[in-house]
This record gives structure tokens, C-alpha cells and sequence, in this order.
């Protein structure tokens, strides 16, 4: 009986990406504690994401806790894996990022994708998919875009081939 229910959560295949699809991520709230630990397991102690005296006395932000641009990067990517990337994904190929605006801590933020190629490589089962994605943040803001270029399966996708 298991094996007749359907796996949800999964990602999409390359074909169910055509050029011009668009879709946004659910939301994700940034929090101190989502900084502290970033900063703590990255060592990206950088007196912006460390000291709050600091950042009061010296920072374009005084009084806001600055988020790392690596860390909403981060937030972005498992905001897509939980919908679109979940299982299908062979390889990340490469990007362009650009940070646009700050984050800090309470804003939320989504991702909104749209494919920009999408097509088959020359192993079947494979396709290549690019996007161009923006973080979007509660204000309607974008604070950051970039554009991913994945490896990902197709629907006759065997790892032998």
C-alpha cells in the first residue's frame, strides 16, 4: 500500500520548467539567533555581524542587527530546495549574485524564480535549467538576485546513462 502513495515535496523535473514560468518561495523570517550561529559556524566574525555597540557608532544602520549577504543566500537556496529543487537536482553549475539592499534580523524574506533557459543536455535524462531569481523582503524590496544554472534530471533520468 505505501508504495501506491506519492512522494510530495519533490522537486521539478527540467521539462516541468519551461522558459517564462515564475513562481515565489513561502516566506522565511531572518532572526539574531539565525545570524549569531551563521556568523559562529562560518567564522564570518566581521564586526558588522558581532559587535551591536559597533554597529551603532559606525554602520550605515545603527540600531539594526545586519544580516550576512551569504547567509540570506543560504535562506534562498533552501527556500527553493524545500519547493522546486527537492530530489531532481544533479549539479550547480554556477551563478551571478548581487546584493541590491541590506537584510536584518525580522525581516522575512521569499524568493521570486523565473526559468530563463531550460533544455536538454546531450545525456538523455538531463537537462540544463537557468533562473533568475530575487529575495524579496516584507516591504516588497528586493535585497538581493542572482541567477543559478543547475544540472537537473529529467523525467527518463537514469544515473547509468
Amino acid at each position: 500500500m505505501a508504495d501506491e502513495m506519492k512522494t510530495v515535496g519533490l522537486g521539478l523535473r527540467w521539462e516541468d520548467t519551461p522558459v517564462g514560468m515564475k513562481f515565489r518561495t513561502i516566506g522565511r523570517t531572518v532572526t539574531e539567533t539565525d545570524i549569531t550561529l551563521f556568523v559562529g559556524v562560518t567564522g564570518m566574525v566581521e564586526v558588522l555581524f558581532t559587535n551591536l555597540e559597533y554597529l551603532e557608532e559606525e554602520s550605515l544602520f545603527p540600531g539594526k542587527r545586519l544580516c550576512p549577504g551569504a547567509l540570506v543566500y543560504c535562506f534562498a537556496e533552501g527556500l527553493l530546495m524545500q519547493s522546486v529543487v527537492q530530489g531532481v537536482g544533479l549539479s550547480f553549475l554556477g551563478m551571478d549574485l548581487n546584493v541590491e539592499g541590506p537584510t536584518f534580523a525580522g525581516d522575512t524574506i521569499h524568493v521570486e524564480c523565473e526559468v530563463v533557459e531550460s533544455r536538454a543536455t546531450r545525456k538523455p535524462g538531463r537537462g540544463i535549467v537557468k533562473t533568475v531569481n530575487r529575495v524579496v523582503n516584507q516591504r516588497g524590496e528586493t535585497v538581493m538576485t542572482y541567477s543559478p544554472t543547475r544540472l537537473v534530471k529529467g523525467r527518463d533520468y537514469s544515473p547509468k546513462t
